[in-house]
């Protein structure tokens, strides 16, 4: 079996529902990083040297490659993404893994479905 992770970088009032639907769509569990901070195009702006953006979430899954793109995609509309500055969902390729022993216990028929 092999993996994926999905990182996903979240707006904290939607963590929740992304996770929900990740869950709902085949991810088996989560990381969650607590008040992650980033920059895009523009500069954040600031009053008197305090950040005026919200407080991001980074949300890791570790999922089967084979509904990783579905899991991706799921993710991406739970967080509304379609905006500039609303968040953002990526993978990597997994070379190895190390306990999950039930997680892939679990995804075996789901993925015997899927190929």
């Amino acid at each position: 079996m092999h993996f994926k992770l999905l990182i996903a970088l979240v707006e904290d009032d939607k963590t929740e529902k992304v996770l929900h639907a990740a869950r709902e769509a085949g991810a088996t569990g989560a990381t969650v990083i607590n008040h992650a901070r980033g920059e895009g195009l523009k500069v954040a702006k600031t009053f008197l040297g305090l950040s005026l953006e919200t407080n991001r979430d980074m949300l890791m899954f570790l999922v089967e490659e084979h509904i990783s793109r579905q899991i991706l995609e799921t993710i991406g509309a739970a967080g509304e993404f379609g905006s500039p500055g609303t968040g953002m969902v990526f993978q990597l390729d997994v070379e190895d893994v190390v306990g999950i022993s039930k997680q892939i216990e679990s995804l075996t028929d789901v993925v015997e479905e899927q190929i």
